[in-house]
């Protein structure tokens, strides 16, 4: 897959994806998302885990501003475009292979919603979080009231919006749109740290936890247990469950820590 705004290497079972935008703080272009959709649907086979970060000072600013000014799009334009960032997006949330993002500086807007979408948030300390479309006289178009707005509560994100709150690390992590913040530099690092631990698991049970929970948190109670019973009867069946169960009962498992 020729790429043009990310950059993939593979570190082992992990596949590195950069977002390669540096001088636009890795602003999203429509160019951009259907590219980030592209490789999530169809990652590299070896890649067991991937790692997302941006290059430069930045994760990601959101939207591209100065593409979206000069299109001057029309509503439906608009719409479709906005359906190409939820495509792009799902392929991430619910693509089947678990995605760690490294953050650092903006994660803004669309940036928020890019992070939103994947299952391990490292944040490190000068990171900041923010949804400025109210400020933009636009609207949230890459999913942030269904991601974002699941994450901290829609009253939250209302008043996230309305008063124009940056967020830092800390608050951020408080609300949960980040899962810890590493120590200052560390955050690549510390993501894949978190990604070599995900590939060692079995595939089939990293597939059911990516792409079963956030699923099953959109059913009913009862449609949720029994899509997890479901979920859980073929996962049991896969070709690891019985070195996976032989490692414990012989005690060669790894110990249960606090981290």
């Amino acid at each position: 897959m020729e790429l043009k705004y990310l950059e993939v290497e593979m570190d082992g079972p992990v596949a590195v994806v950069t977002l390669s935008r540096p001088e636009r703080r890795n602003a999203i272009s429509e160019e951009m998302v259907v590219e980030i959709g592209r490789f999530f649907a169809d990652p590299p086979e070896e890649a067991k885990t991937i790692v997302l970060r941006g290059s430069g000072d930045h994760f990601c600013a959101g939207l591209d501003l100065d593409e979206h000014a000069r299109l001057r799009r029309t509503p439906a334009q608009f719409m479709r475009m906005c359906q190409k960032w939820h495509w792009a997006f799902d392929q991430i949330q619910y693509g089947g292979t678990p995605v760690i993002a490294a953050m650092q500086g903006a994660v803004v807007g669309g940036g928020l919603e890019l992070a939103a979408a994947c299952h391990s948030r490292v944040a490190e300390p000068n990171a900041f979080f923010a949804l400025p479309e109210g400020q933009r006289a636009i609207f949230t178009g890459g999913g942030a009231t269904v991601r974002v707005g699941r994450i901290i509560g829609p009253d939250r994100m209302v008043d996230m919006m309305l008063a124009a709150r940056t967020l830092d690390a800390k608050r951020g992590y408080e609300l949960g749109l980040c899962h810890e913040i590493s120590d200052e530099g560390k955050s690549f690092e510390r993501a894949m740290e978190i990604a070599q631990s995900a590939a060692r698991h079995a595939p089939l049970s990293n597939y059911a936890i990516v792409t079963a929970i956030g699923r099953i948190n959109d059913m009913s109670t009862t449609d949720g247990l029994f899509a997890e019973s479901l979920m859980a009867g073929i996962v049991q069946s896969g070709p690891e469950v019985a070195e996976g169960l032989d490692n414990f009962l012989k005690r060669k498992a790894r110990r249960l820590e606090p981290k």
